[in-house]
């Protein structure tokens, strides 16, 4: 938990877009920056995931902290359009080393406790914590920009970085036995991600749903929309990670994730309609149950993965939320709040005919099994009624 707390409380967050703008860098090299961010992190998605299943999961995370402190303190001495993009490479290396890798190591920790029943719970609480440290991180920034400008918000984001990196060198990591070369653990975790197809569902549902949280770069505008004068945004704004923290620390339900995600886009659509600062509740209320619904298909996955390259097989998940992210920014570009609600919508008809799609799977598999016993004729039918009551 201290180290989710320390790798969020990055007070740089908040304030890096300005960063930028007040070293004078036009939109489009703005745009450029986030584009190299994100192809760093779609390249290097995978092959990191690879890396921690095959070295160290724990010292893969204690490396993407050394990696953004490298990135901010770049920015800090070198404000530039190259210091900036040298620090987003990294960055974005950062990012890659520890996906995938936090919950491999938190999942196989309580395998070997044999707690592993209660891994969704854990991982709630671990995603609630690090969205609330968006609270500090913000506070904090202010605090600091006011007392030393940008210079100051830097090295403290630096040393943000590197606490967190020393807090993980203390994480425990379950010994594993004998593993095998870095290509054929890359080949494992691609190869159990595309053959098997419950992997392979999960991996789909989780990169859809990781994709949906780039709608969370739009909640300062949609306020402003909605007629919240600026001043007031970031107060305004402030209860949907709290509901997002709360939604998280509740997931790993077994409650129908389609049904509550089709419920909450129907009324993020509606309030996008209205476009009322009242709204912002219904904003706060999505993010909630999103952040459980995504939480419970996290835990999911974990539970479907049964080779070693557990970290593999869900940075594939995270490579393709990049590429599914596409779909969020299109949607507001041609339809703001609304626009977005709808492929929410289709993705939560999507969740709802997979449980039916499982639910019958489920159902014929059980017939099999009934054939395979001898319960195919009248009294094993009766026999099987019974059970069923």
């Amino acid at each position: 938990m201290g180290w989710a707390l320390l790798a969020d409380t990055v007070p740089i967050y908040p304030l890096y877009a300005l960063l930028f703008v007040s070293t004078g860098l036009s939109d489009v090299e703005i745009s450029v920056l986030f584009a190299i961010w994100s192809t760093v992190g779609v390249v290097a998605e995978v092959p990191f995931g690879a890396f921690a299943d095959r070295f160290s999961r724990k010292w893969s995370i204690v490396g993407a902290g050394v990696c953004q402190a490298a990135g901010y303190a770049l920015w800090t001495v070198l404000p530039g359009f190259t210091g900036f993009a040298v620090g987003f490479v990294l960055w974005g290396v950062g990012g890659a080393m520890s996906s995938g890798s936090v919950e491999a190591l938190l999942h196989d920790g309580l395998a070997a406790a044999g707690a592993v029943s209660h891994f969704g719970k854990v991982l709630g609480r671990v995603t609630a914590v690090g969205l609330l440290a968006q609270i500090p991180a913000a506070l904090l920034a202010t605090v600091l920009f006011s007392t030393g400008g940008f210079v100051l918000v830097g090295w403290v984001s630096v040393a943000t970085c590197l606490g967190a990196a020393l807090v993980a060198t203390r994480l425990p990591e379950t010994p594993r036995p004998e593993r095998e070369s870095y290509l054929a653990t890359l080949r494992s975790g691609l190869s159990e991600t595309a053959r098997v197809l419950d992997v392979r569902l999960a991996v789909l549902v989780v990169a859809m749903l990781a994709a949906i949280d780039a709608f969370e770069e739009y909640f300062p505008l949609i306020a402003a929309d909605w007629r919240v004068p600026v001043a007031l945004v970031p107060l305004a704004t402030l209860a949907i990670p709290l509901a997002g923290a709360a939604g998280a620390a509740l997931g790993g339900t077994r409650l129908p994730l389609g049904v509550l995600l089709g419920g909450v886009a129907v009324l993020l659509g509606a309030a996008g309609l209205v476009g009322h600062p009242a709204g912002l509740a219904v904003v706060a209320v999505f993010y909630g149950v999103y952040r459980l619904v995504l939480v419970t298909a996290e835990a999911r996955l974990q539970e479907r993965i049964t080779g070693d390259a557990r970290a593999t097989v869900t940075s594939v998940a995270g490579l393709a939320s990049e590429v599914f992210a596409f779909t969020v920014y299109a949607a507001w570009v041609f339809g703001g709040v609304v626009g977005v609600s709808v492929p929410v919508l289709a993705l939560a008809v999507f969740l709802v005919g997979q449980r039916l799609n499982l639910a019958v799977r489920g159902d014929v598999r059980r017939d099999r099994d009934a054939v395979a016993h001898g319960l195919s004729g009248p009294d094993g039918l009766a026999e099987r009624g019974a059970e069923q009551e």
